[in-house]
């Protein structure tokens, strides 16, 4: 499928400390496979003709150093020219708010990805832009393969049908404008739940989200044990 200019747009939350991987610095700051674990999503992203803009949403505290790094690495001027970043909020629903509400390209669709997912695929990325189009709001996600069991005070309540059972993961995508709408909506009435992703907040809106099958090479980097895992892959 061919895609018309200026349809997609990319926002990277990049504010979360990480500190189940056991240090101070942030694991997207962590070097892997030869550079910071942000840079590889993200130059995935620059990378792409249909991606016309890139927001990376960062903490106050090291805006410079993502500045300074990322213009230290001598990307390229059409690179520099589709990256914007900018300070994130206290939770990831803010920051993403606060990276889709600095969208200027005029982007129909906005992508939302977690820089720990370092390994999406451009495979990957073309079936969630026929997705967005065809249908319409999406993410990706990993059908169970484990049996899935509700848990109270360690006991075991019940077992759910994992076949109806999928993981989240990202991008995790809308229209710009729906998002925009949703945040106006929250303004004057706040959520009595904090979000955990975009998906949540289009639930509970009542739109509609269809799913693009994931895969392993997307999980999230959370556990020095997934640090391991991922520096050994072959690709």
């Amino acid at each position: 499928m061919a895609f018309n200019d200026n349809l997609f747009a990319v926002v990277l939350p990049a504010g979360g400390l990480g500190l189940r991987m056991g240090g101070q610095v942030p694991k997207q700051l962590l070097p892997l496979k030869g550079k910071p674990v942000y840079r590889h999503s993200l130059d995935t992203f620059l990378s792409l003709k249909e991606i016309s803009e890139v927001v990376l949403a960062v903490p106050q505290d090291w805006k410079e150093h993502f500045e300074n790094e990322i213009l230290n690495a001598g990307i390229s001027t059409e690179w520099k020219n589709k990256l914007k970043i900018v300070v994130g909020g206290k939770e990831r629903w803010q920051s993403v708010r606060h990276g889709v509400e600095a969208l200027s390209s005029g982007a129909k669709y906005v992508l939302v990805h977690d820089v720990a997912r370092p390994f999406i695929s451009k495979e990957l990325l073309t079936q969630i832009f026929e997705t967005l189009v065809s249908k319409g709001s999406c993410i990706v996600a990993k059908e169970c393969a484990d049996t899935v069991k509700v848990v109270t005070n360690g006991k075991i309540e019940k077992t759910l049908d994992r076949n109806s059972i999928w993981l989240a993961q990202t991008p995790q995508c809308a229209s710009v404008e729906l998002l925009k709408n949703l945040y106006q909506k929250i303004d004057k009435a706040p959520l009595d739940f904090l979000p955990t992703d975009e998906a949540s907040i289009l639930e509970y809106f009542g739109e509609q989200i269809f799913i693009v099958k994931g895969n392993s090479l997307n999980d999230k980097l959370t556990t020095p044990e997934d640090f391991e895992r991922f520096s050994n892959l072959k690709f």
